[in-house]
């Protein structure tokens, strides 16, 4: 039984029969294209599980790519992994801003790229097969209620502003997700909202102080954003 269909796209052959044999052997099924059309053509005719997309590619670049991915209803919910080169930052921060779910730097160890597809894949199930009629994040003894508007850890409230407890849960619901500055603005306040992004780290501040111990949970991923914590949440 297959583990899922992986989609990668990278102009690199090396690159491609690397990621084509290691996965295999986890139990993937891999289709590989060299551009970002031959990538977008096969999209058309086989529906991947996760797309694994190289940032720099001749004729459409992966950033296009990922653009015309997230605003096609029919492939927009597909989790993107980018492959980008060592060390940049503005890449990565450009990547998840246009919707991808993770990011690996090149060179990478095919263990690592394996690890990272399986836990985005948990995730997107996790998701898929979240029951939204009870929206009730339960983490040890923190709890959020949508609903109730509420966040308390050790059954105490916390006593926080709208854009506190709107943080606190986007977050929460995608534990290990890496969010910008910029996306976590656009989540809790809209899109265009006349807020700098470093108000983002102000509030986040406010948020872990309130939190107390409980404050470790939300991590600073230097040069990009902010993520929570990813643990076993039985």
């Amino acid at each position: 039984m297959s583990n899922g269909l992986i989609l990668a796209i990278d102009d690199e052959e090396d690159i491609l029969e690397l990621v084509k044999y290691n996965l295999e052997r986890e139990g993937f099924e891999v289709i590989t294209a060299d551009t970002g059309e031959n990538g977008l053509s096969i999209l058309k005719k086989n529906r991947p599980d996760l797309i694994l997309l190289d940032l720099m590619l001749p004729g459409i670049d992966g950033f296009d790519v990922a653009k015309k991915i997230r605003a096609d209803d029919s492939y927009k919910d597909i989790p993107v992994i980018m492959l980008t080169a060592k060390g940049e930052e503005a890449d990565i921060v450009t990547g998840l801003e246009l919707g991808a779910d993770d990011y690996v730097s090149k060179p990478f160890s095919p263990r690592v790229l394996t690890a990272r597809i399986k836990t985005v894949l948990r995730r997107k199930k996790r998701e898929d097969n979240k029951d939204t009629s009870n929206d009730e994040i339960n983490i040890k003894n923190l709890k959020i209620h949508s609903g109730r508007y509420q966040a308390t850890i050790e059954n105490k409230e916390l006593s926080l502003t709208h854009s506190e407890f709107q943080i606190l849960r986007f977050l929460a619901l995608r534990p290990g997700w890496v969010f910008t500055r910029s996306q976590i603005v656009d989540e809790v306040h809209g899109e265009s909202y006349p807020v700098t992004e470093r108000s983002v780290d102000v509030q986040i501040v406010g948020l872990r102080k309130k939190m107390g111990d409980y404050g470790v949970y939300i991590e600073t991923v230097r040069g990009v954003g902010y993520r929570f914590k990813e643990e076993n949440y039985d």
